[in-house]
């Protein structure tokens, strides 16, 4: 473990490199991306982004346990960057797109904020209780506190999908109106199950169908 972080404190730049981060990396990339893709009135593109960072952060968790030679530094690291990532992720990037539009003034600004912030209230109540629960115990996690910040990467764009079902002047009330009660469950005191490998699976499955659903909606397929 010493000589580990002997070589560590050698190294030109600071952070960890290994595969455990990849997935996480790839999902932060992919909501940046799709916030400039907001700016740009390409919601499609945005949307699809959003999922695809949903996907990423599914996976990311897995990945990073099966490296079991990391050091305690670098399991506190991937908690940490995991967290700042989805706050840009299931946090800034749909609040961008919230904001996007347009309800009515005040409607659209609280559904930004609110979900900005039960994201941030959520994260930073996980990181200290998965901390002090790592030092306890060895065993994987079973529940969540809160609903978790990723579930938003699939319902918002399940939403966009199904606008053509709803007026075109009433979906924006629609909309921030999902995003409020999302931001509300983010830090309601509720417990919901981690998933199991199958319930990963079927939320992946779920994911492709939302995916080729756009593919089809683009004509792309």
């Amino acid at each position: 473990m010493l000589e580990k972080n002997n070589e560590r404190k050698k190294e030109k730049m600071i952070g960890f490199y290994n595969y455990s981060v990849i997935l996480t990396y790839i999902g932060l990339i992919s909501s940046v991306f799709g916030i400039t893709q907001v700016f740009e009135n390409h919601m499609s593109i945005a949307f699809l982004c959003l999922l695809l960072s949903g996907i990423c952060d599914l996976f990311d968790g897995k990945i990073a346990r099966s490296m079991k030679n990391r050091t305690e530094h670098e399991k506190v690291f991937g908690i940490q960057i995991d967290s700042l990532c989805d706050l840009v992720c299931f946090g800034v990037f749909p609040a961008v797109i919230g904001y996007h539009y347009d309800s009515v003034y005040p409607l659209r600004l609280i559904a930004s904020i609110m979900i900005v912030l039960g994201a941030v209230i959520r994260l930073g109540y996980f990181n200290v209780m998965e901390e002090e629960r790592q030092r306890n115990t060895t065993e994987n996690r079973k529940e969540y506190q809160g609903l978790p910040v990723t579930t938003v990467s699939m319902i918002l764009p399940l939403l966009f999908m199904g606008q053509h079902n709803i007026p075109k002047d009433i979906f924006p009330f629609v909309f921030h109106g999902f995003m409020i009660l999302i931001s509300i469950l983010f830090v309601l005191r509720i417990n919901v199950k981690k998933l199991s490998m199958k319930g990963v699976l079927i939320l992946f499955t779920i994911g492709a169908i939302i995916l080729i659903g756009y593919l089809k909606m683009q004509h792309i397929i």
